[in-house]
């Protein structure tokens, strides 16, 4: 039942009404001048009159209504066969080429067709449809391209991985940036790690202090979290993670991207859950923690999401030389751990032959293998591990060539270790003042760039482009090499920050992506860049000549490595066999000594004996 009151107010209650009618003018009021109160003012003089004679201006603003464009693409197979044809069958195809070649009406529709395809072949005989124009102001950019490779293991690989192909860019290196994440700690920290949503709208940051016995880890005020921030707002984080140490390695996880697993500055294993609130709003605190006990001694070096039946699965590895597994559904101890010996002969003796190796990176990607894993190692070392053989020195290949040359090891830790996201075979590394590409089975470089003024400090691949890989310094300048361009020095170089740089992750994947540059420095400021098309988009045959180019660099280490080999064996051979001789000449002599020595003794025997007759006779 609708129930309705209606209120009603009456006319007396609104006031007095009021009439308004049209009258004459009428004069209420009217004030004579007078000079009664002259004697209460001062004339002034001068008098001071501002006048402006600029006109007047106004401003507006047009936006032409916005083209809206859209791509569309037809893909064309073979087809219109009648039924009794088998397009696969090269018989059946030619059968019924020859049976319509006779039709009349086929004969009628090449001869009405033909007039038509020759004026097009007449006007592209006309124009030259690939006629470059400008070539001279073009040249310049490509002519670093033929810059071939020296003598000196920089650079090594030469031009001849991108013969045949044109070495023009459409656009010249560039790169511009586009926001800046400051971090929100009164206490200045560095950022550690940087990594992408898997969707490329976020990013997470971790922040931490390195240096050893730095004063601002006493400080009270010095925060222990890390952020994830939207790249459209640079303002406030999205996220603030709430970390009982600071973090010094982040990751998304690939498969549930609300989920994260990070690695602490006092070793301990931090798994988040975004979706499931245990903080204020803008806040996450860790779902579960690793036990101090049976976690890492030292800070962990990084850690990476592997492939598992349940997605739980995660790998860390740390300075204090172990590779941990973790589950992050219970962390109370690691599933699995792998100590990391320096197994291989080295021209060391004594305790430095067995030495235990600190891991500084980690680098795994199951597209080269679920089972295989890298390790960069603070002595400039980089592992290769594969849990299938296993019973083989717990899979672990130590790249580091044999004597005391040491070739191709870095002079410090190993700051950043990927592989090339096209060709998996291919890892670089990144350390002292330089970068490396290393092939799996290999155990010297392929490729190395030339020393830099300032020190490497991090690198990571460009996921679209191949031979495009990114290395940031400590002077705050952040370096692009294209090695499908130029293989003897870099192609663009940008200067991010008046400060050491620390981290750099490029966004996206093999498919998509590769525009969007992120970079940390010392401060917690993490810069987003934006490069240009030429250093994103994959260019034409690149992926094949690249990977020629590869094979080729490691097929020449590998005959180095067996001529090395071979000289070492016939040195070893010409050393015994010298010292064979000179133990025989040893021998030699030391037998004529004793002739001699045994003739005198039977010499002045016989002298005895004749005295000894004569003296009874």
């Amino acid at each position: 039942m609708e129930i309705a009151y209606v209120y009603t107010k009456t006319r007396a209650e609104f006031g007095k009404q009021c009439f308004f009618a049209d009258g004459p003018t009428e004069i209420l009021e009217s004030i004579l001048p007078t000079d009664e109160y002259d004697d209460s003012y001062v004339q002034r003089n001068p008098r001071s009159v501002g006048v402006c004679t600029a006109p007047p201006m106004s401003e507006s603003e047009v936006n032409t209504e916005r083209i809206t464009t859209a791509r569309s693409s037809m893909h064309h197979v073979e087809g219109g066969w009648p039924k009794d044809v088998d397009p696969t069958e090269q018989s059946d195809v030619a059968r019924y080429r020859k049976k319509a070649e006779k039709d009349e009406e086929y004969q009628y529709a090449v001869r009405m067709l033909g007039p038509i395809v020759m004026k097009c072949m007449r006007e592209n005989n006309t124009i030259n449809l690939y006629e470059e124009y400008f070539a001279e102001d073009g040249g310049a950019a490509s002519s670093s391209s033929s810059d071939g490779a020296d003598g000196n293991g920089e650079a090594a690989m030469d031009n001849s991985s991108s013969s045949g192909t044109s070495q023009h860019r459409t656009e010249a290196p560039s790169a511009k940036g586009v926001a800046v994440f400051r971090d929100p700690s009164d206490v200045r920290r560095t950022a550690t790690s940087i990594d992408w949503h898997p969707e490329g709208s976020r990013i997470a940051v971790s922040y931490s202090i390195h240096s050893f016995q730095d004063k601002r880890l006493v400080d009270p005020n010095m925060s222990s979290s890390a952020f994830i921030w939207d790249i459209t707002n640079s303002n406030s984080p999205l996220v603030e993670l709430l970390s009982p140490s600071p973090l010094t390695c982040l990751r998304f996880n690939p498969k549930s991207s609300d989920t994260l697993v990070g690695g602490c500055y006092n070793g301990l294993i931090v798994y988040f859950d975004l979706r499931k609130p245990n903080a204020p709003p803008g806040k996450c605190r860790p779902l579960s923690v690793s036990v101090i006990e049976k976690s890492h001694h030292d800070p962990v070096g990084d850690v990476f999401w592997v492939q598992s039946k349940t997605g739980h699965q995660c790998a860390s590895v740390s300075t204090d030389g172990q590779l941990l597994w973790w589950d992050t559904r219970n962390l109370e101890a690691p599933i699995d751990s792998i100590p990391l010996p320096k197994t291989g002969e080295s021209g060391d003796s004594g305790d430095n032959k067995n030495l235990a190796l600190g891991g500084s990176s980690l680098e795994y990607n199951t597209e080269a293998g679920p089972t295989k894993y890298l390790v960069g190692t603070e002595q400039g070392i980089p592992l290769s591990i594969n849990l299938r053989q296993r019973k083989s020195n717990n899979g672990i290949t130590v790249l580091e060539s044999q004597g005391s040359n040491n070739n191709g090891q870095h002079h410090g830790a190993v700051r950043s270790i990927q592989r090339n996201p096209m060709h998996t075979k291919f890892f670089l590394t990144v350390g002292d003042w330089t970068a490396k590409i290393w092939s799996e089975d290999i155990k010297t470089p392929i490729v190395t760039t030339r020393y830099h003024d300032a020190y490497a400090t991090s690198g990571c691949w460009s996921p679209t482009r191949p031979g495009v890989f990114y290395i940031t310094r400590m002077d705050g300048a952040v370096d692009i090499w294209d090695l499908y361009h130029s293989h003897g020095e870099m192609t663009y170089s940008h200067k991010v920050s008046d400060v050491a740089l620390s981290a750099v992750s490029v966004q996206g994947n093999t498919q998509s992506g590769g525009k969007l540059v992120a970079v940390g420095d010392v401060n917690g400021t993490v810069s987003l860049l934006e490069v240009c098309n030429s250093l994103s988009k994959l260019q034409p045959n690149e992926k094949a000549s690249l990977g020629n180019a590869f094979d080729r660099e490691a097929r020449r280490e590998k005959n180095l490595e067996i001529r090395d080999r071979e000289e070492k064996r016939s040195k070893a051979v010409e050393e015994s066999r010298l010292k064979k001789e000179k133990e025989i000449l040893e021998l030699a002599d030391e037998d004529e000594e004793d002739l001699l020595l045994k003739a005198e003794v039977e010499f002045f025997s016989m002298i005895k004996e004749v005295e000894a007759e004569k003296k009874v006779g």
